[in-house]
């Protein structure tokens, strides 16, 4: 796609405005994506994982073994397992692998650590019912996968066949460089807003906190990972220091650097190539994973 075609998906973002209620945030982003048309062939059905809100995620003809957990975005102040299935479903779709998609608690009703509680939760019903799974998430899903995979080795789980972050915000104590180098080439956030929802997700904790900020956390002995995440987006370096720390630690880790695309690029599909093959990229790596054994 052309610098041209990137830029005209750019302009379809606007910064996130400043002092929005959390009700508020909330109701804007649901009027953006929690009625997107998944597609004739999906049916979402709720379900709880356990004991947290989901709703399984069935695309026509997925009936592959193993599920994906996906863990939506949102800064950790909204979004739900609706918004979520929107990516959910194209990799369900691409992938031939059963989705299902996390109702986590928000913030900052529910403060750290209650969406890691609630997702290692869901994690746990899936493996001790004898799934293999791969996690997936975006944005603020991203760096709750990565703490998700944390916890569950501290708790001597069998961890995941592996994980795809999309855009992972892994650093809410702001310290990567893009923070503020790409704030004029971001299209969706800025350093004010992302300390705003910080604030409201760490409700007083230590923003170091490994389960807050995996990147700074132990990451030996985690499966593969995928990453992948544009550069029109000032969590580029949260991506970028996250794939370096892995390696350092033998992770295995691949990265997709997208130039110009913006924050979870992903939901251009359909208009913008470069999200299709980001998508058919991580479905790939999604079954290759659950293949491995």
């Amino acid at each position: 796609m052309s610098a041209e075609e990137r830029e005209a998906a750019r302009s379809m973002m606007q910064k996130a405005e400043l002092g929005r209620t959390p009700d508020e945030q909330r109701a804007g982003f649901d009027e953006l994506f929690a009625s997107r048309p998944l597609g004739d062939d999906v049916k979402v059905v709720e379900r709880t994982l356990g004991g947290v809100p989901a709703l399984d995620v069935h695309v026509d003809g997925a009936d592959a073994d193993g599920v994906i957990l996906y863990l939506h975005g949102g800064s950790y102040v909204v979004g739900s397992a609706r918004t979520g299935a929107n990516l959910a479903a194209p990799l369900s779709r691409r992938s031939g692998v059963p989705a299902v998609s996390l109702d986590y608690r928000l913030a900052p009703e529910h403060p750290f650590p209650a969406g890691i509680h609630d997702a290692l939760a869901a994690y746990r019903e899936l493996v001790e019912s004898g799934q293999r799974v791969v996690i997936v998430g975006d944005s603020a899903g991203g760096g709750l996968g990565l703490a998700t995979m944390i916890a569950a080795r501290a708790e001597g789980l069998a961890l995941p066949a592996g994980a795809v972050l999309l855009s992972p915000w892994t650093d809410v104590s702001l310290k990567s460089p893009s923070m503020d180098s790409r704030g004029d080439d971001d299209p969706l956030f800025s350093r004010a807003n992302m300390a705003e929802s910080a604030e409201f997700y760490l409700g007083g904790t230590s923003p170091q906190n490994e389960l807050a900020s995996p990147v700074f956390a132990d990451l030996k002995g985690l499966p593969p990972l995928l990453v992948q995440v544009g550069t029109a987006e000032i969590l580029l370096d949260d991506s970028l220091r996250l794939v370096a720390r892995a390696a350092e630690q033998d992770v295995d880790v691949s990265l997709d650097v997208i130039a110009g695309a913006p924050h979870v690029f992903q939901y251009f599909a359909g208009a913008m190539a470069e999200a299709d093959e980001a998508l058919d990229h991580a479905a790939t790596f999604i079954k290759t994973r659950l293949a491995a054994g």
